[in-house]
């Protein structure tokens, strides 16, 4: 069976390519997808006691109106609106996020520690007409010592599982909040919050079903398109033919390729050049537990997620995610919350090991910041987990030029990396981001127009 497109993937880029396709009149194409249900790494999941849980803290915000329309369409209006709550704990106190901004909420020396490192001729400044070399050395460039040591450095260890020296800081753009002198000195002495910084200070979520919910209606409109239970383990890249674990083969003229790169050039593919291979094998990712604990007890606060950058704890980040939406627990009584959900996200990698017991881990360090009391412990009344091989792709030195040595040789053969990890730039990886890579590849595709949002 012979498709003109042929899409490896039924997450957020490959239905956002094949509804695109399908809008502009194509009907020559089919989703291949490994597991039972669409969303990939944006699906939910609902556990035995009735919890739902996202596969991470995702929140819905938005660069482009064609995601825009694809959510109301999908959401029909059932969603709650939020305006971001986030919070860093720290020093046994929570700081609001941004850190650097909210720095007044610290122990008084550390306040010091941190202005001290912004003073005039603190941080270590590059020469004229030089760029810092790494990411480590962009952190104490913009943020001196103090804020590095106390939030920075540890905080994006524990997220990227990779030495910061290892990385670019390229990738950043509207991802962190820089820092500025005046302005955090004049949130300490005038004792003033800042914290509605970044794009997703307001967020939509889904009223039921979590995040899963918008790529399941979206799937749905699709469904004669999409063969689920398909994994794709072999790809002829001469003879433009995909081969299943199920033992079938489908051709293609154009391929669209969702899953993990470097996957598709040392696992996929047959004969790969070897300077292509090995930009492959620069190519680095963390890989992620997802855990879930259901409490029984109404939430006690108003936050949507935290940040923890100190060792007492393995996560990175925290999601209230009862606060999203009452049907992420069970048996909600109108919009009253009865039990409370907490999502975790730790990170692993060749340099930060995997937990030992993770979820007994986890429900440690929720004590250990306060979020859950001692005798709390008894009152856990669901756990969830979920290991993920691919997290986040890391933003690595060499990151770039690897990419741009694969995938102009892939498009050669009329394959296309795109998304989170087909296109393994995190800087564009949002849920939007992700979409619009689908979008953007199948009007590139159909009517000759270039992308925008994944470039080299």
């Amino acid at each position: 069976m012979t498709f003109t497109y042929l899409i490896v993937g039924a997450g957020p880029t490959g239905l956002g390519a094949a509804r695109r396709l399908k809008e502009l009149g194509v009907g020559d194409f089919a989703v291949l997808e490994a597991n039972p249900y669409p969303g990939g790494l944006s699906a939910s999941f609902t556990d035995g006691q009735g919890f739902t849980w996202d596969v991470g803290g995702h929140v819905v915000f938005s660069h482009y109106d064609y995601f825009d329309r694809m959510l109301d369409e999908a959401l029909e209006g059932k969603y709650l609106e939020h305006q971001r709550e986030a919070w860093v704990r720290i020093a046994k106190t929570w700081v609001p996020y941004p850190f650097q901004n909210n720095i007044r909420y610290l122990p008084p020396e550390l306040v010091w520690e941190c202005v001290r490192g912004l003073m005039p001729g603190a941080r270590p400044f590059c020469a004229p007409g030089e760029a810092p070399a790494d990411f480590m050395q962009w952190i104490e460039h913009i943020f001196g010592a103090g804020i590095a040591r106390l939030f920075m450095m540890p905080y994006n260890f524990k997220v990227w599982a990779t030495p910061p020296e290892l990385m670019s800081y390229k990738w950043i753009g509207e991802r962190v909040s820089v820092v500025d002198l005046e302005r955090v000195l004049k949130n300490v002495l005038l004792q003033l919050d800042d914290v509605s910084w970044g794009p997703n200070h307001l967020f939509k979520f889904p009223l039921h079903g979590g995040t899963g919910a918008i790529y399941r209606h979206v799937a749905a409109k699709l469904d004669e398109h999409i063969r689920y239970n398909r994994r794709v383990v072999g790809i002829d890249h001469a003879a433009k033919e995909v081969l299943c674990d199920t033992g079938e083969r489908f051709g293609y003229q154009h391929l669209l390729f969702s899953g993990p790169l470097d996957l598709l050039v040392h696992e996929k593919l047959g004969a790969v050049p070897d300077a292509v291979r090995e930009a492959a094998g620069q190519l680095a990712h963390s890989g992620g537990w997802i855990g879930g604990v259901g409490v029984d007890g109404p939430k006690t606060d108003s936050r949507c997620w935290m940040y923890f950058p100190e060792s007492d704890n393995p996560f990175y980040r925290v999601t209230n995610f009862h606060h999203y939406s009452p049907n992420n627990t069970p048996d909600p009584d109108g919009m009253t919350v009865r039990k409370r959900a907490y999502m975790t996200e730790v990170s692993f990698s060749e340099h930060k090991p995997e937990p030992t017991g993770h979820l007994d881990s986890v429900v440690d360090g929720l004590v250990n910041v306060s979020l859950m009391t001692p005798a709390e412990r008894d009152a856990v009344v669901s756990t969830w987990e979920m290991r993920l091989d691919y997290s986040y792709p890391v933003p690595t030195l060499g990151r770039d030029k690897a990419l741009g040595l694969i995938q102009p040789w892939l498009e050669e053969r009329s394959i296309y990396g795109r998304g989170r990890f087909g296109g393994w730039k995190y800087e564009v990886s949002n849920m939007d981001h992700s979409v619009m890579q689908g979008v953007e590849w199948a009007e590139r595709m159909v009517t000759g127009k270039p992308e925008t949002t994944y470039t080299l």
